[in-house]
């Protein structure tokens, strides 16, 4: 099956879409529901998708049973202050994220029950990716990264850190996207790693939820477009739609873990189509492995004013971004809860 073809039954952003072959443009639906296993839902993301990655693995550490951290630096890294932005993506030479001062405020948040028990990441597994050439979140932000997680109580033996790839800023597979070193637009790469395609969602998603059934080769499950306006206004920056990937066995109603894939800065679909929804390779480990692949949206706006598209890390919708309470955050967790209500 063309891999566009997945996007015929389900409704996309006009404007961002349209010019797509076999697509058209619908109105969105409401977000479906499934039998989910509570015990295998995740999260990864790339850049500004990582560092809300990070935030949903601690703030809501009972849900998530692991993440995927690909070029993002540490929990509450800018303590809501875009001034430290540079800092917190390794762009200030010699001065670099202090995880020791992160991890100090995720313990007076969890004293004061804005974040869930941190004693949760004892259990909970973690795959973090830093490309050596990396140039917009630099290697020392991913660094501290991995430094706030073991000192937050996730064991080594639980977080595997790659980060000897000479990778750029990027999403990375095995035969789609730029030159491997490459930072540019749509920010998915492909690289080759001791002779073979380097596949970084099946890496992950292997290390959070255990061996996996082999990838698919062609999908047969569907993308659903569904309002995410039922958990998120526009004043919290997310975009109208987004997008939910169903194998066929999760419409079968066997239960299904649950994968949240989140874009990067100027990665949602009105920017670059379909490329992280479907070029990612998500979708082809979810296809045999019981797994439903969502992918909240966040779209460039000047209210809230965020001109890139970038997911909050550093405080534009309010001083509770990085809580429990966040909207972006609770929106994501609603979303989640949302998937596995009763049929």
């Amino acid at each position: 099956m063309p891999r566009h073809r997945l996007f015929a039954p389900a409704c996309l952003l006009a404007c961002a879409l349209s010019a797509l072959p076999g697509v058209t443009a619908q109105a969105a639906e409401p977000l479906p529901h499934f039998q989910i296993d509570r015990n295998e839902v995740s999260v990864s993301g790339l850049s500004s998708g990582a560092f809300m990655a990070a935030q949903l693995q601690v703030a809501y550490s009972a849900t998530f049973k692991g993440a995927g951290i690909v070029a993002g630096g540490p929990y509450y890294c800018a303590a809501g202050n875009i001034a430290y932005a540079g800092i917190c993506m390794g762009q200030v030479p010699m001065v670099y994220p202090n995880a020791a001062l992160m991890s100090a405020a995720a313990r007076q948040f969890e004293a004061a029950g804005q974040i869930d028990k941190l004693s949760n990441l004892k259990k909970r597994r973690l795959y973090v990716f830093s490309g050596t050439k990396d140039t917009v979140v630099k290697p020392p932000a991913v660094n501290a990264t991995v430094s706030f997680f073991k000192q937050v109580g996730v064991p080594d033996s639980q977080l595997l850190y790659v980060n000897n790839i000479p990778a750029g800023h990027a999403v990375i597979t095995p035969t789609y996207g730029n030159a491997c070193d490459a930072n540019a637009t749509p920010y998915i790469s492909q690289c080759v790693v001791n002779g073979l395609g380097y596949d970084q969602s099946g890496a992950l998603l292997a290390h959070i939820h255990g061996k996996l059934q082999p990838k698919a080769t062609s999908l047969a499950g569907r993308m659903v477009t569904f309002n995410q306006r039922a958990f998120a206004s526009a004043g919290t920056g997310m975009a109208e739609e987004a997008f939910l990937y169903v194998p066929p066995s999760c419409d079968a109603g066997q239960a299904c873990k649950v994968h949240v894939a989140i874009h990067g800065c100027e990665q949602s679909a009105e920017k670059v189509g379909k490329n992280f929804i479907a070029d990612t390779g998500y979708n082809e480990w979810a296809e045999h492995n019981r797994m439903l692949v969502l992918y909240p949206q966040v779209n460039a706006s000047n209210v809230p004013f965020n001109p890139k598209g970038c997911w909050d890390w550093f405080g534009y919708t309010g001083p509770t971004y990085a809580w429990k309470a966040g909207s972006q955050m609770s929106a994501i967790k609603a979303m989640v809860d949302a998937l596995g209500k009763a049929r």
